[in-house]
């Protein structure tokens, strides 16, 4: 770790002044991601680049002028050959995140249908995207290469497609890139569709510019000039006034100095000839980095007089010679080469150029190089095997358990200066969802078994059954040093496929392939195990109440209902030991399409199930099998009378270190509250509920426990609430409350006897409102006196703070409660405590008197149904998780648009793409009413692959619009799961064989309704 904290990278820094590539555009997300901790992640530095002190004094910036007629008629040509690039990365893969951007690019030939632009552009990992001309005709593009090293890479299109303008194609000169040449970079800046820029090449020699942890060029020297691109310009032609394209727009300044780099156009016109001749292209490594350093600095590494002599007679306009900078551990130059080299010859020829370098090898694959450096001022002739660069450079991954996974690649290894070997987990997700960071991490072995290499890492995973818990040891890439050891649950039944994706450069898709079917899971056999005794608590009796304790582990395989988190632990009260129920927050179990996992003593792991979800009051019953444990477990025995403020009691907790905490403490408060509503993605909070507040600091640090009693009657649950998230540091606000043992006994009841309660509610939210303000809003003094007399410790009402919205089939023959109505009587009770709002759980309709505007009323007022409250079909279409409008949704919104209800996109798929957001609803495809999630599958369904249709859309603030969207069934394929005789089921409708965008875990990559994003239907399907 570097002295402020941070993690200290292992290339070089720089002591001078960041910058950033102006390479993409990126979609806009206004809802800010949150890693899975709940904490902001780090910021995206994918494209902030490090000066590497090779940024010399330059030619002046020149000042715009009004172009020439000779520039008019230039930039008139040029532009019919400029294209606009939309795309998707659609997974994470390599040094590349899953992404939707813009960019540009420009055809180098028009009869073959060839676009030349940026490798970060064409990405490492699948690419799905289209190009619009200047005429604004559109079509598809394909990736056929994508350099390993350097940054470019050609797009394929059907030149048939563009049928009202003619096509020409852009002449690629390195040659005609000169000091003091006036240049024009015309491309898609700042998302602009057509923009033009001036600039003079100031330098031909300087080093390629580094972009931080993520894709950076090298090996190469860089063109600079005055010009201030900024992003989305990334793949422009910089071209001459005589129209040739004599570089590659590919990075620039972010600190407002109207600086860019560009890319010499050698190695692509290469590449181009290669590939207009159907041939492959050799890419010859001896796994070096070289850079550019000029001869002082060369004198001072030992470069002998002599030497200089001779390489500045032979190449007069040079001014530095190459030096070895990174020598790869391992690789074909590690311990014959070292960091400082001077390079002076390659097979005898003086070579001062990374052009001659990169030539020399590329025409000597799998051959023999001898190279002359000199090392402290001596000579030393070293004789290099020349790699193969595309073996090192990963063209397929496989995804198992809902994360994704390569062998590293050469550009990792060189960034933090490691052998290339290992298997890289590209999408952190799903089974393999660590705890730090999302990327970065290398496999070691799983399951007691050595990974190497991906070949043998879809061995070792073919042969772990489902639901299996194995041993993982891993480390990443920055700290190679400490090697991490995890146990992981295997997700073979959600994720249930092993994918293996490899790329295509002829069709310019990845292929998929399924590998092998997963093995059934192992039967459960039974454990035993003790409890540990707690010997320095003072109250025994309390202190076994560890006994009715088990932690509780929730891993959710789909986003639903606004859930921020794929995986929520935590601990849950056993409150029949003989049935096997335990209760626990809806903060750790918010809903039925689940794993979970109960530890049981700290030793015995045993599976459970939801049982029941309270729609309110923020607790869940699950079941584990009894006959699976030989423990002492024991069931809690519950207090049938309210605590009141002010008693004694004994806080019992667990910390965020699964430790017990126990402490005598008072009852500070017990005050009607709901959780405050999160305002940007709707999710489950409790409401109308009395919440208990007690003077131990351990109540904040312990979101689990209860309030025992000294002779361990349990009168209060300590829960965790899932509240708002924080506008300042984008972080989910935990609230830590008790909640009285009465008011769940009836509940509890029905559960232990067997009947599964289904439950009415008023569909309103309250607030309490005390006798001044009752006065004021016209509650009469009789109604006053009775408050008083019926709870002497509490005066006060409730009041309609909010209504929920009416379900479609609520009848007109009752009459509806409006915010503000003060309620004095249900079914002739008078309603005092919200316990006593009880009354609503078992009948269709209440006899309600109010107070509205002054006047009491007598009503007859409806309960809904909770049974449709709950998600049970959730509909995954191009990257967007499609459901009902959850309970929270109706909370918060005055009208149902319809029922399909957009929870959560993921990022470099079609609904990122064009714009389809978490809480927007869809009314209708291709001007079809879609009013439900049955008749939006049916329209979907008849949406032709690759083809366009169009969305009627409506956003959480009732403003329409109209999106048009194109399927992509290949990387993005519909996914249903759907609960059938309580039983979630997963249904797939996509062909046989197509992939699942990204595979990288619907966790990890996504908008989770607000949160963030990572790639693939996997992201949703976080296993």
């Amino acid at each position: 770790m570097a002295g402020n904290g941070e993690v200290r990278s292992k290339r070089k820094s720089s002591p001078v002044i960041v910058m950033s590539r102006p390479s993409k555009i990126y979609k806009q997300d206004p809802y800010p991601s949150v890693s899975e901790n709940g904490q902001p992640p780090p910021e995206d530095d994918q494209y902030s680049m490090e000066m590497d002190g090779d940024d010399r004094l330059s030619l002046p910036p020149v000042a715009a002028t009004a172009d020439t007629a000779e520039w008019q008629a230039t930039i008139e040509r040029v532009v019919r050959n400029v294209v606009s690039i939309h795309f998707c990365q659609t997974c994470s893969f390599d040094t590349d995140p899953a992404i939707s951007s813009e960019a540009t690019g420009f055809v180098v030939d028009a009869e073959k249908g060839y676009i030349l632009t940026n490798r970060h552009v064409v990405g490492a990992g699948p690419f799905w995207g289209y190009c619009i001309f200047d005429n604004h005709e559109e079509c598809d593009v394909y990736p056929v290469y994508r350099d390993p090293v350097h940054d470019f890479g050609i797009l394929r299109f059907d030149p048939k497609a563009i049928k009202y303008m003619p096509l020409t194609a852009l002449t690629l000169r390195p040659d005609l890139a000169k000091v003091g040449a006036e240049i024009r970079v015309v491309g898609n800046d700042a998302g602009e569709k057509l923009s033009i820029l001036s600039g003079v090449i100031s330098r031909l020699d300087r080093n390629a510019p580094e972009y931080g942890e993520g894709y950076s060029d090298f090996n190469t020297n860089y063109i600079q000039a005055a010009a201030a691109a900024s992003g989305g310009s990334s793949g422009s032609p910089v071209v001459n006034l005589d129209g040739h394209a004599v570089a590659l727009q590919a990075g620039g300044r972010a600190d407002g100095a109207a600086t860019d780099y560009f890319l010499p156009l050698d190695r692509p016109l290469r590449a181009l000839d290669c590939i207009r001749r159907g041939e492959s292209i050799p890419r010859g490594t001896i796994q070096t980095q070289w850079v550019i350093k000029p001869f002082d600095e060369c004198r001072r590494l030992g470069l002998s007089s002599k030497w200089e002599a001779a390489i500045r007679k032979g190449f007069p306009k040079e001014t530095g010679m190459l030096v070895a900078e990174i020598v790869l551990p391992e690789g074909p130059g590690d311990k014959q080469l070292e960091e400082g080299d001077v390079l002076i010859r390659v097979n005898g020829e003086l070579l001062t150029q990374f052009v001659r370098l990169d030539s020399i090898l590329d025409s000597n694959v799998d051959k023999k190089v001898s190279l002359l450096v000199q090392r402290g001022g001596k000579d030393v002739e070293v004789e290099l095997h020349v790699g193969d660069l595309h073996a090192i450079t990963p063209d397929r991954f496989v995804t198992v358990c809902g994360a994704s996974f390569h062998n590293l690649s050469y550009q990792q290894a060189r960034l933090y200066a490691i052998p290339v070997k290992g298997v890289y987990v590209c999408e952190a997700a799903g089974s393999f969802k660590f705890e730090t960071t999302d990327s970065g991490w290398l496999i070691e072995s799983i399951d007691q078994k050595k990974t190497p290499d991906l070949d043998t890492f879809i061995e070792v995973m073919s042969k772990i059954p489902d639901r299996a818990r194995v041993v993982v040891r891993y480390k990443h890439v920055r700290d190679l040093h400490t090697l991490n050891t995890s146990i992981i649950y295997i997700d073979r039944h959600w994720s249930d496929k092993m994918r293996l994706a490899v790329r295509n450069d002829v069709t310019g898709i990845w292929d998929f392939t399924n590998l092998a079917n997963p093995l059934p899971a192992a039967p459960p056999v039974r454990s035993k195990a003790d409890f540990a005794r707690l010997d320095t608590v003072t109250h025994p009796a309390a202190a076994d109440v560890i006994r009715s304790f088990v932690r509780v582990s929730c891993t959710m395989p789909l986003k639903l209902d606004g859930f921020p988190r794929a995986r929520k632990v935590g601990f849950g009260l056993v409150i029949n030991a003989d049935k096997g129920l335990v209760l626990v927050s809806r903060g750790i179990v918010p809903f039925d399409l689940c794993d979970l996992s109960l530890t049981i003593a700290e030793s015995i792991i045993v599976e459970a199930k939801v049982v029941f979800l309270h729609p309110l009051a923020n607790y869940a019953i699950i079941q584990y099998d009894p006959s699976l444990v030989d423990a002492p477990v024991q069931s809690a025995k519950l207090a049938t009378e309210h605590i009141k403020q002010g008693a004694s009691t004994i806080f019992f907790g667990w910390n965020k270190n699964f430790r017990a905490s126990v402490t005598p403490t008072t009852v500070t408060d017990i005050t009607t509250v709901a959780i405050p509503s999160n305002g940007s993605a709707p999710r489950y909070r409790a409401i109308n509920l009395d919440a208990i507040t007690v003077d131990t600091g351990l109540s904040g640090q312990c979101g689990s426990g209860v309030l025992v009693r000294e002779d361990g009657t349990v009168e209060a649950l300590w829960l965790n609430y899932l509240g708002e998230r924080s506008p300042h540091n984008q972080t989910d606000v935990e609230y830590h409350l008790g909640l009285a043992t009465p008011t769940v006994l009836p509940i509890l009841s029905q559960i232990q006897s067997g009947t599964i309660p289904s439950l009415r509610i008023l569909n309103i939210e309250t607030n309490t409102v005390q006798m001044s303000q009752c006065r004021i809003m016209g509650v009469s003094e009789h109604w006053i006196t009775k408050v008083a007399e019926a709870n002497p410790s509490r005066h006060q009402l409730f009041m309609v703070r909010k209504t929920d919205c009416a379900p479609p089939s609520s009848s007109s023959e009752y009459q509806s409660l409006q915010e503000g109505d003060i309620i004095l009587t249900l079914n002739d009770k008078l309603i005092t405590r919200v316990s006593e709002l009880d009354i609503m759980y078992d009948r269709e309709s209440l006899d309600a008197l109010i107070v509205r505007r002054g006047r009491e009323l007598t009503l007859r007022v409806p309960t809904i149904p909770t049974s449709d409250l709950n998600t049970a079909r959730a509909v995954i279409f191009c990257g967007a998780v499609l459901h009902a409008p959850h309970h929270a949704v109706r909370q918060q919104i005055s009208r149902l648009h319809s029922e399909v209800y957009v929870s959560v996109r993921t990022r470099g798929s079609p609904a990122y793409q064009y714009g389809l957001a978490p809480t927007n609803f869809i009314t209708a495809v291709n001007d079809v009413p879609t009013p439900t999630l049955t008749e939006f599958v049916n329209e979907t369904g008849k949406i032709e692959d690759n083809t366009y249709f169009r969305l009627r859309v409506v956003t959480f603030d009732n403003v329409p619009w109209v999106a048009t969207m194109k399927k992509c069934e290949h990387y993005f394929p519909t996914l249903e799961f759907v609960k059938e005789g309580g039983v979630w089921r997963k249904k797939t409708f996509g062909r046989e064989g197509d992939g699942v965008g990204g595979m990288g875990g619907m966790g990890g990559g996504v908008d989770e309704a607000g949160v963030d994003g990572g790639g693939g239907v996997d992201d949703l399907v976080d296993g």
